[in-house]
C-alpha cells in the first residue's frame, strides 16, 4: 500500500512539473502540450524506456515500474502560430492532480497513524 502511494505521488509531483511547462509555453510558437503516460501504466511497468546494453557481456536488465514517460498530447486545435496548448484544459489537469495529491496524502497520513496507534505511538 505504501509502496503504491509514494509511486503515486512521485508520479503526480513529475506530472504537475510537465503541466507547468505546458502552461510556462502557453505562448510559444509551435509548442504542444505534453503529459505523462497515465499512471495505470507506470503502475504495470510498460512504460516506454529500455535499458541500454552497452556491452556484449552486460545482462539487459529490467524496467522499473514507476518509470513515466513524457508523451506529446494530440493537438485539439492550433492557433496561428502552431501552439496548440489549451490553457483552460492545463489548468483543470494541474487542478484534478493537485486534488488527487491531497487525497494520496490524506490516506497516507491515515495509515501511518494507524500504524503509530497499534505500536502504541499516540501523538
Amino acid at each position: 500500500m505504501f509502496d503504491v502511494a509514494e509511486k503515486r505521488l512521485v508520479w503526480m509531483a513529475q506530472r504537475q512539473a510537465v503541466l507547468a511547462g505546458n502552461i510556462a509555453n502557453v505562448n510559444t510558437p509551435g509548442y504542444q502540450a505534453r503529459d505523462l503516460t497515465p499512471f495505470a501504466q507506470v503502475l504495470a511497468g510498460s512504460g516506454t524506456l529500455a535499458p541500454v546494453q552497452t556491452q556484449p557481456d552486460h545482462l539487459p536488465g529490467t524496467l522499473p515500474s514507476g518509470v513515466a514517460s513524457v508523451t506529446l498530447q494530440p493537438a485539439k486545435a492550433r492557433i496561428i502560430d502552431g501552439n496548440a496548448v489549451a490553457l483552460d484544459g492545463q489548468l483543470t489537469k494541474v487542478a484534478n492532480t493537485e486534488t488527487a495529491q491531497s487525497l494520496v496524502t490524506t490516506i497516507w497520513k491515515k495509515y501511518v497513524s494507524l500504524f503509530d496507534l497499534a505500536l502504541g505511538r499516540s501523538g
